[in-house]
Parts: structure tokens; C-alpha cells; sequence
């Protein structure tokens, strides 16, 4: 009798623990781009926030996409249109904005919010359809002719916006110096050559960096960390 009791009792505090728990909800979260596109694809109107500045939307952007931020002064006007009941799609450049309107649209309730990995250098660098305001820029038959005459190239890949990319400059000027003319170096941004990066297929964040010898491509740096370490490296197997 007294074991059928303890028995009651437990599963009593056990079912009172699983009511006192909050109702949880879908997580902000991080998704590669097979399964943000994948997600995109199964809803007639997604909404897709590009969480970059007004200049930035201006040059490219995922097609159907709202711009806005934390700090767009109407920004609680845009919140308002959103239903909040339907996922959220997030993407920017790799520089926290949308991490940071991820976290916070969650905080007001939205039952799935998903930010992009890799911003929209993933986007447009795997080849997905995007505008761009952008007329001319480094075609791929001139980007193939540059790589085939020279023996050592090395492509850097990003944008004047990302605050990332601008740590490798030091890098380059520095390899410049050391190297001279027997490595040619080529710099891509987004804001003028997106049909080329987006013709690569390859780039998934930026800064991206490829490096080239006789054609063949030897190494292939993404972000910003031991970049210098990773070329020098690579560069001393080809003496």
C-alpha cells in the first residue's frame, strides 16, 4: 500500500513539473542554406527580412525580401506587418545585424525565426537567384583569362560593407610586398562583380579567398581567420 502510494505521489510531481513548464516555441536559429532555401520553397509568401543597410539592399538582395533593422528608425512599423505566426527568414552579411533582429523578434513572440549562415554572400555565392542593381562588373571569361596569365593568382572575395573583409587589406598589402609580381592578386566585391561571384558557386561567406597556381586551385579560404598562415603555406608547396 505504501509503495502504491509513493508511486502516486511521484507521478503526480511529475506530471505538475511537465505543466509548470513554459510552452515552448521554435528556437531562433542558424540554418545552412540547403535547409533555409528548402523552407523558403514550402511557403507561397515568405517573409524575408534583409537585416543590411538601405545602401546595401540597394546593390543586390534575395528577391521579395523587406529591408529593415534595429536601427531603421520605422522599425516597429515593419514588426507590425509581420505575422507573427509564420516563420521569419533573416540573412545579412555576417556582421551580427541579423543574429541580433533574430534574437529579438523572437523576444517579442514570433514562433520561428531563421537566420541565414553566411548572409548573403551564401545566397548569391551558391548561385540562387537574386536582384542586383548592378550593370557591369568582372565577367567570368575575363576573371578565367586573368587566372590563365598568370601562374600564381590569389582572388579575394567580399565586400566594401563587411567589416571582416576589411582585416584581410593588411593581409594582401603584406603579401604584395613580399611576393611582388610573382603572385597576382585580384580583389572581387559584391557591390560590383555579383554575377561573377555568383558564377564561382563556391563563395558561403565572406571575406572568401581562393588561391591559384597554373590554373589549378590550391587553396580555398573562407572568414577571416589565418588567412596569412593559410597562404603562405600553400604558396611555400609550390617552390
Amino acid at each position: 500500500m505504501k509503495r502504491h502510494f509513493a508511486n502516486l505521489i511521484a507521478a503526480l510531481l511529475i506530471f505538475t513539473s511537465i505543466l509548470a513548464q513554459p510552452e515552448k516555441k521554435d528556437e531562433t536559429i542558424t540554418l545552412s542554406l540547403d535547409s533555409f532555401t528548402t523552407k523558403i520553397g514550402r511557403l507561397p509568401s515568405p517573409q524575408i527580412i534583409d537585416a543590411r543597410s538601405p545602401e546595401e539592399f540597394a546593390y543586390n538582395h534575395i528577391i521579395g525580401a523587406l529591408n529593415f533593422n534595429l536601427q531603421t528608425a520605422d522599425y516597429a512599423r515593419f514588426v507590425q506587418a509581420l505575422d507573427k505566426t509564420k516563420p521569419v527568414f533573416i540573412y545579412a552579411i555576417n556582421t551580427g545585424r541579423s543574429s541580433a533582429l533574430a534574437r529579438e523578434l523572437k523576444h517579442q513572440g514570433f514562433s520561428a525565426v531563421y537566420d541565414l549562415a553566411g548572409g548573403i554572400a551564401n545566397w548569391i555565392g551558391s548561385g540562387q537567384p537574386y536582384y542586383t542593381s548592378t550593370k557591369k562588373g568582372l565577367s567570368l571569361p575575363e576573371y578565367k583569362n586573368i587566372i590563365a596569365a598568370h601562374q600564381t593568382v590569389l582572388v579575394d572575395i567580399g565586400s566594401r560593407y563587411c567589416a571582416a573583409c576589411k582585416k584581410i587589406k593588411p593581409v594582401l598589402d603584406s603579401l604584395r610586398k613580399e611576393n611582388g609580381e610573382a603572385v597576382k592578386i585580384v580583389e572581387i566585391d559584391l557591390e560590383e562583380s555579383p554575377s561573377l561571384i555568383a558564377a564561382l558557386k563556391t563563395v558561403n561567406l565572406f571575406p572568401y579567398l581562393i588561391l591559384y597556381n597554373q590554373g589549378t586551385i590550391i587553396l580555398k579560404k573562407a572568414g577571416a581567420d589565418a588567412v596569412k598562415s593559410a597562404i603562405d603555406a600553400a604558396l611555400a608547396k609550390q617552390k
